[in-house]
């Protein structure tokens, strides 16, 4: 990559990590990807799921076109690196590097444009809201692969702990389907001092949780990796009292389509005995699940031998995450692949949704160049 394009990526994803926007509250983040593409005379159109921009490169007579997506929002996290482009929003930063996808995707159009190589179409696809995992399901319910149609699309996600630069692709899963819980222990308030009198949902609440230890480790397969993590607790306003109710929210991980609502029903029967156990009333609400993130092998392949064709390393036995990406549902309409491209070290403070996290512009030119050769690869490879 020409340093000075490295240079202008490095200072607009800069730019996009001090103003960081929430899912479905990207307006400025949409505005300033829009305001990029027109400098770059790349036709687009805004709107697509609400904040959401698809541009369209075409060139030659190839009638293939291949969809190439990047995600534009922020944590709800407080920011604590202290860096000159640290965010400007109290409480909200891009601790997952949305900023450096999306700038870049723009990168990749840049090359794409100025590179006669290639003929067909590439769609670039700016998405809104990947965070709390809507904004693939509205830009394909705003019709995104009927109105810009593409027979494959590839992605990638920064990972820190992976060498810098480096592309890691495997085929079949690469992340899990992932999905919010939370659960209400309801019980009867009380003094502190006359426990016999209340009905605890604390001490339930407590038992709940070593109860749910069991759900994956004694009714899931061991062969078959899933996770159920309860990661808040919340119940009580003062020392004295046994409070009313405790609230409990957490998240299931699994790979396996189906198995996410076997562990659900595990959850359910629990809760039903910890409630009678203890003499309290324990309601669980499940969220609509994501999807796991499934790569097609020949599109997997592909995308491991565009990063070889370009000297990027490549790590094709990267093992899968038990995180989720809401690209899971673009994979379920079209075949395609997620890439997972090195960040560098992870050390404490450089984890994904970690306060003090930040994208490693180093690898933009390897980020743009992979979208941009895996896109000409396909176009090439389809004929």
């Amino acid at each position: 990559m020409d340093p000075s394009l490295a240079a202008t990526l490095t200072a607009w994803r800069r730019h996009l990590h001090a103003h960081p926007e929430l899912s479905q509250q990207e307006s400025e983040t949409s505005r300033y990807v829009q305001e990029r593409l027109a400098e770059l005379g790349i036709p687009f159109v805004a709107g697509v799921g609400q904040h959401g921009i698809v541009a369209t490169l075409k060139r030659g007579g190839s009638n293939r076109s291949v969809g190439l997506r990047a995600d534009m929002d922020a944590l709800p996290i407080e920011e604590t690196t202290g860096l000159p482009h640290a965010s400007t929003k109290p409480g909200v930063m891009h601790a997952c590097g949305h900023d450096g996808h999306t700038v870049s995707l723009l990168g990749a159009a840049a090359l794409l444009r100025d590179d006669p190589s290639w003929s067909g179409t590439v769609q670039l696809i700016f998405q809104p809201a990947e965070e709390n995992g809507a904004g693939a399901r509205a830009m394909i319910a705003d019709g995104l692969f009927e109105r810009f149609p593409m027979d494959q699309v590839f992605a990638f996600h920064n990972l820190p702990g992976l060498e810098a630069g480096t592309v890691g692709l495997r085929p079949g899963p690469i992340l899990a389907q992932g999905g919010r819980i939370a659960i209400t222990v309801k019980g009867h308030a009380g003094h502190a001092a006359k426990p016999h009198l209340t009905r605890d949902p604390i001490v339930a609440a407590a038992a709940l949780v070593g109860a749910l230890q069991s759900v994956v480790s004694r009714n899931v397969d061991p062969m078959e990796p899933a996770v159920l993590t309860i990661g808040t607790i919340h119940g009580g306003t003062v020392s004295n009292q046994i409070p009313e109710s405790v609230v409990l929210e957490g998240t299931v991980r699994s790979f396996r389509i189906g198995q996410r609502e076997e562990i659900v029903a595990d959850i359910q029967r629990i809760c039903g005995g910890i409630g009678a156990a203890f003499g309290v009333e324990v309601t669980l609400e499940a969220s609509r699940a994501g999807l796991p993130t499934i790569n097609s092998a020949a599109e997997a392949e592909l995308g491991c031998e565009a990063a070889e064709a370009a000297g990027f390393p490549v790590k094709r036995d990267i093992p899968a995450s038990t995180g989720g990406e809401d690209f899971a549902a673009m994979l379920q309409i079209v075949p395609g692949a997620m890439a997972w491209i090195g960040n560098g070290p992870s050390e404490p403070g450089r984890e994904l949704h970690n306060p003090g996290y930040d994208f490693n512009d180093a690898i933009l030119p390897v980020a743009s160049g992979w979208l941009a050769g895996v896109a000409k690869r396909a176009l090439a490879a389809s004929g």
